[in-house]
């Protein structure tokens, strides 16, 4: 069953050709403001005071995707969450970002990459000690992690795509939670609760007439609200990837390849 998150990419396609109109695109996307890169280069500083809450902020994001590879490359549960220990503890010590450029191209292909290049070298060598000396990097729940393993599609996936896939459905997921933190701070969480199900394109799965009944309010108001809740989606679609690719050019690009890793069309 797709989440509500996926199913709003498919209500937000058509809003993307507004953002070619430089009166209607978003501000976010027009000033372009960096944001992900910014917790990158701050990572990238050791002596920067936000650099530990950067880091942190980076193994969060991405240390599902990087375990979804590792399972999907062979490795056992034990073995894909101690190799995703090491090699973000690996990262961090080595301070392999110091060559992270936003010039240089999307963060998610340096960082796959780097993680190649991790596991050819650890299988040239023979580890005489527990992966990390001990070390933990990011305390995440296996069982979990596992759980969600097993819900990846059965059939035959690439690494490659699993982590792509992964990385999508991390980004809609905290679009998903900016949006519906938003309205909670307007005190408007039960209304969210109820629009959510019509994020998606299509009405064939929800019923206006029910939805319009339980808030009060005429089916012709409840079109105008899913109307502005599908953009503000894609507002926040559009100011999160702006923060993950180099330039404003590659932004409509980005939004279509993930549209299409994560399953959308």
């Amino acid at each position: 069953m797709k989440t509500a998150a996926l199913n709003a990419i498919e209500g937000i396609i058509s809003l993307m050709s507004a953002a070619e109109n430089p009166d209607t695109c978003p501000a976010t996307a027009r000033c372009f403001v960096t944001t992900h890169w910014s917790v990158v280069l701050a990572a990238r500083d050791s002596l920067s005071p936000e650099a530990n809450e950067a880091w942190e902020g980076l193994c969060r994001s991405y240390w599902y995707p990087l375990y979804a590879y590792l399972r999907r490359d062979g490795h056992s549960p034990p073995d894909a969450e101690d190799l995703t220990q090491e090699f973000l503890a690996r990262l961090i010590a080595n301070c392999d970002l110091q060559h992270v450029e936003p010039r240089r191209g999307k963060f998610r292909s340096f960082l796959l990459g780097t993680l190649k290049h991790f596991l050819s070298d650890e299988r040239k060598k023979v580890r005489a000690q527990k992966r990390g000396g001990g070390q933990t990097v990011l305390s995440f729940d296996a069982e979990s992690a596992e759980a969600r393993y097993e819900l990846e599609p059965v059939h035959t996936l690439t690494p490659e795509t699993i982590f792509e896939r992964q990385w999508a459905l991390t980004v809609l997921g905290r679009v998903m939670d900016r949006l519906r933190a938003r309205h909670e701070q307007r005190g408007k969480a039960q209304v969210f609760a109820a629009l959510e199900p019509c994020l998606g394109g299509s009405r064939s799965a929800v019923s206006y007439a029910a939805i319009s009944a339980k808030l009060g309010m005429s089916e012709g108001s409840l079109k105008v609200a899913v109307h502005r809740l599908r953009r503000e989606f894609g507002d926040l679609l559009r100011a999160e990837i702006a923060g993950t690719v180099g330039s404003e050019n590659e932004l409509d690009e980005e939004i279509r390849h993930l549209i299409r890793v994560s399953g959308g069309l």
